[in-house]
């Protein structure tokens, strides 16, 4: 990596843990600010949200051409802005359409941002140190969201609608801040489509994203990945841990802590293991401790009589799903970017994010509509049935990746013509 790429890269991860700072000062209290504290009911607040996850499902399918075209940079500066506009109106809507209107502008807004900051990190950095970038990303964000909303939750007081609208002010100054850090980013190069051949140009787009058979298997393995973790934490999963473990909802705050604190403190211990070792083979290993994760849950309701013991199987499930997370932060974003051609990365990145959107829609309605059914029983053994699929979708998607696609450090050994290599493949 160049000086000039690993500088723009610290700017680039320093807006990104600002950004997800002002993010945890708003995410947690949603609901209860929509419902509660401007009193439009629970109902107008699960179309307020609903109006944020669409709107990210219509500019998605666009924001990948628009990167390329004309390149993250600007793509990031302007979402940043309009993300900025929907918070501060979203803290100062004090009726539904106005409540629904500004969350559909903060949803597009932070829609865009994500695959336009994930190419910015695939412009300013190596195949060699990609993983270790979209690692610290991860880790950087999810540090960001959890002191955001702990300091958040010590300002907020829900007789008092102005100590939220300050929250959406300072998540707005931290787009604002995001946005102007990126703008004095100096990229090392800048590749656009229309610099392309005009050969090369015609195949673009969805119809050549579609034909990349193994692009498409990591989408649907993603899409597999996003409903059996991220899609339950709040329906399904929730629901099943205080109406059949019978938890207090006060122990999910302690569950998502744990999650959260296994994520930063498992993030780097995992990162140079991980990096000697093909990425579908560890994307398989986190289906199996996900399986592991969904029969702690199915035994936690199975306990009776021993409260404490399935509190505490509930917590490790969380723990548990918070360490299959930190493997697949360093793997799966970089796996996107060493799959997409040069001229195509946003287009790539914003495909996956799509994927992951729906996955986050789809998964919490399924969850909560069995959770609602009572049905907890094959509710458990759908996600592990799941995340069996997982692993197999994995070891399936390693047998069409290259070496260089699978397995960079033992490829990058190899072009070295480094003893080291030898090492690599056996560990693999």
């Amino acid at each position: 990596m160049t000086t000039a790429m690993g500088a723009a890269l610290r700017r680039i991860q320093l807006g990104n843990v600002l950004s997800a700072f002002g993010n945890g000062f708003t995410v947690p209290f949603l609901f209860v600010y929509v419902a509660q504290v401007r009193d439009l009911g629970a109902s107008t607040a699960g179309v307020v949200l609903s109006a944020f996850a669409v709107a990210a499902l219509v500019v998605l399918p666009f924001t990948g051409r628009c990167i390329d075209r004309r390149g993250p940079l600007p793509v990031v500066v302007v979402a940043s802005v309009v993300a900025a506009i929907g918070s501060i109106g979203f803290g100062l809507a004090d009726t539904a359409p106005l409540a629904i209107v500004f969350s559909a502008v903060l949803g597009a807004g932070v829609a865009v941002i994500q695959p336009a900051l994930a190419t910015l990190i695939v412009w300013c950095s190596t195949p060699a140190t990609r993983s270790r970038a979209f690692a610290t990303q991860f880790f950087m964000q999810n540090l960001g969201l959890g002191i955001g909303g702990l300091i958040g939750g010590l300002l907020v007081d829900t007789a008092h609608p102005s100590s939220f609208t300050r929250l959406f002010a300072i998540e707005a100054v931290m787009f604002l801040v995001l946005a102007g850090i990126v703008a004095t980013v100096r990229l090392p190069r800048t590749v656009r489509i229309e610099d392309a051949p005009e050969g090369e140009r015609a195949p673009g787009g969805w119809r050549a994203l579609l034909a990349h058979r193994q692009m498409v298997q990591l989408c649907v393995l993603g899409a597999v990945m996003f409903f059996a973790c991220y899609g339950q934490f709040e329906s399904g999963l929730a629901a099943f841990a205080t109406q059949v473990t019978h938890v207090k909802p006060a122990t999910l705050g302690i569950a998502l802590a744990a999650n959260t604190a296994v994520i930063v403190v498992a993030q780097f211990l995992v990162l140079k293991p991980v990096e000697k070792r093909r990425r579908s083979r560890v994307i398989a290993g986190v289906g199996a401790i996900w399986t592991v994760a969904w029969a702690v849950a199915g035994v936690s309701g199975l306990i009776h009589g021993r409260q404490a013991w399935a509190t505490g199987a509930i917590i490790s499930t969380y723990a548990l799903f918070g360490l299959g997370e930190a493997l697949l932060s360093p793997t799966v974003a970089p796996l996107v970017a060493d799959l997409a051609p040069e001229r195509m990365v946003g287009q790539y990145n914003s495909a996956f994010a799509l994927v992951k959107q729906l996955a986050l829609a789809i998964g919490p309605a399924a969850g909560g509509a069995m959770a609602g059914a009572g049905l907890y029983g094959p509710y458990i053994v759908m996600l592990i049935g799941f995340s069996v699929g997982i692993t197999l979708l994995a070891l399936r998607l390693g047998r069409g990746l290259s070496t260089a696609q699978d397995d960079p450090a033992r490829a990058a050994a190899a072009r070295r013509g480094h003893p080291a290599a030898q090492e690599l493949s056996t560990a693999a």
